[in-house]
């Protein structure tokens, strides 16, 4: 058996699902544009120099969840997907995919944006498996707060190793391994698999994969 891996944003799609959610609730008016508009740059310019502090974000993140029912979220979501992120997919993203089902491999989409986002994304791509930060719910509503570990950085090797084991699975269990990312803020599960590749990387990533000999590839 092998193990295929994949980050989402800025890898499978061009550009960052979290951040344009944020800027899409401040299209809709859900979000003050005042207030919320040069936090987000922020923590994104933050996440891209590998200094984000993943609770800071997720408590930025996570709490409009919370300001509106469900029902109102998902179909804002509807939108979002439709007008924000499907013009975002990759060129090369679907063709990489299936080129690694085809082959047999267990795919798992890993990515530190929440799970009420990536959900549709990750159906889109046709992808059955997503392991993702999850926003805590009580009664079928979001409270704004994280649930669990976050899969950011050295977390995405903590929730994947979960949900193996969930699955009666191990590292142990695969031959083979691939991950497919473009940040540098993935170095600690690239570093993890056989096959770590660098996908239109940033520009710390690119600098390490070609260090290592890394396979560099684009999807654009």
């Amino acid at each position: 058996m092998k193990l295929t891996l994949f980050d989402l944003d800025n890898t499978l799609i061009t550009g960052d699902s979290d951040f344009e959610w944020a800027q899409f609730l401040i299209e809709k008016k859900a979000l003050d544009r005042e207030l919320h508009e040069a936090r987000n740059l922020e923590f994104y310019e933050q996440y891209k120099a590998g200094t984000l502090n993943i609770h800071e974000f997720l408590d930025f993140q996570l709490k409009p969840l919370s300001r509106h029912s469900r029902s109102q979220l998902e179909k804002w979501r509807c939108e979002f997907i439709k007008k924000k992120i499907k013009p975002l997919i990759a060129p090369g993203a679907k063709e990489l995919i299936q080129s690694h089902m085809l082959d047999g491999d267990l795919c798992i989409i890993i990515t530190a944006t929440n799970s009420f986002v990536t959900t549709p994304i990750v159906q889109m791509l046709g992808v059955n498996n997503l392991i993702a930060t999850n926003p805590e719910e009580k009664n079928g509503e979001f409270t704004g707060k994280v649930s669990g570990t976050p899969s950011f950085r050295e977390g995405k090797i903590d929730r994947l190793e979960d949900w193996l084991d969930w699955h009666n699975l191990t590292w142990l269990s695969f031959l083979q391994s691939w991950f497919y990312s473009d940040s540098l803020n993935d170095l600690p599960l690239l570093s993890k698999v056989t096959h770590p590749v660098a996908v239109d990387p940033d520009a710390t990533l690119k600098k390490h994969a070609e260090a290592k000999g890394w396979p560099v590839i684009s999807l654009r």
